[in-house]
């Protein structure tokens, strides 16, 4: 039987911050063969979009999304819980409903037991469960490191696609979580956290984006994603190149999970946000005026992180109450949306 092990020891990132930086990723993804030849193919990799989207017929449209990572935390029903959570939101920031999904399970057999095993896949399946859909299937493989995560399947009717390309000007940008999340992980590898920070941190990563179903069908929402591992400056910035727009951020108006600012400030930060302002810090306008601290914060990876919506202005106090009703209390409007040419400023 093998001993019992912190899951974080075992991996040498967690969450969204095992993703690779936004600049390689784009390397890799330029050689891919275009899919315009699929006209079925509603969504795919041009726009560095969620989740894929294929239409079946005049009503129903299939969203198609993976996402998998290492442990964030050592509980592993909790590992579990989050993964889930983070794969399921996928389906939500395109507006659309999950259906079923798959289980991804890479563990280093010789270090995790099938008790420690079964209750990483017992917290994705309960998770799962809340979204009201099955586990159906999986593929599992003995590898170095432990991974686990999902295929998620949804429906969405094929006009009510929220994609990131659909911004206008003029729109609002409204964040329905808190910042944090990845300083928090760093916090708790380095055994810095509070039991506050901590409960915060598992509260934020384990919280399903159900309300992204309702905001497909809602007028004014013209475009959404969740912003995850490139965090809020790189996911705006996904909104902003797609839709051929200049996001405006304005640096103080994100909620932050507790104490996060304190930890920011004494310097905790993971490596995935300086390799996210690396990859894409050239197409941002003003950070320059801001501490190191807090551009990490913009920069800071989000496992499992809040919807990014762009709305006209006349229906953000609508929007607002729609997802603060849904269990989002920390929701806020953090800037907008004006003519540009892909690029983030920034507003201290």
């Amino acid at each position: 039987m093998p001993e019992t092990v912190r899951l974080t020891s075992l991996a040498h990132g967690g969450g969204c911050g095992c993703k690779i930086a936004p600049a390689v990723l784009q390397e890799i993804l330029s050689k891919m063969p275009a899919t315009a030849s699929f006209p079925n193919l509603l969504v795919g990799t041009e726009s560095s979009d969620d989740a894929a989207v294929w239409k079946l017929n005049d009503t129903q449209a299939l969203v198609a999304t993976t996402d998998f990572f290492m442990p964030v935390v050592d509980d592993p029903f909790d590992f579990g819980r989050i993964a889930a959570t983070n794969a399921l939101s996928d389906i939500y920031a395109m507006g659309g409903t999950p259906i079923m999904a798959l289980a991804i399970v890479g563990m280093p057999i010789d270090k995790l037991s099938p008790e420690t095993i079964g209750q990483i896949l017992a917290g994705g399946a309960s998770v799962c469960a809340a979204a009201g859909i099955p586990v159906a299937g999986g593929h599992s493989i003995d590898s170095v490191e432990p991974i686990y995560g999902l295929v998620a399947l949804g429906l969405v009717h094929p006009d009510r696609v929220l994609k990131n390309t659909g911004a206008r000007a003029g729109d609002v940008l409204i964040l329905t979580k808190p910042l944090g999340v990845g300083i928090l992980s760093a916090a708790f590898k380095q055994e810095k956290i509070s039991t506050a920070g901590y409960d915060a941190l598992i509260a934020s990563t384990t919280q399903l984006n159900l309300v992204g179903q309702a905001l497909g069908s809602m007028a004014g929402v013209h475009a959404m994603t969740d912003v995850t591992g490139f965090g809020l400056l790189g996911h705006g910035l996904e909104i902003a190149r797609g839709s051929g727009l200049t996001a405006v951020i304005s640096a103080q108006a994100p909620a932050v999970l507790p104490d996060v600012e304190a930890l920011a400030r004494a310097g905790v930060r993971t490596g995935a946000s300086v390799r996210n302002w690396a990859s894409y810090g050239g197409a941002v306008d003003g950070a320059e005026a801001l501490p190191d601290w807090q551009r990490d914060l913009l920069c800071d990876p989000q496992t499992s992180g809040g919807l990014l919506i762009s709305v006209s202005p006349d229906k953000a106090d609508e929007v607002l109450a729609l997802v603060r009703a849904g269990g989002f209390a920390n929701a806020r409007v953090v800037g907008c949306l004006e003519a540009g040419a892909g690029r983030i400023r920034i507003e201290a």
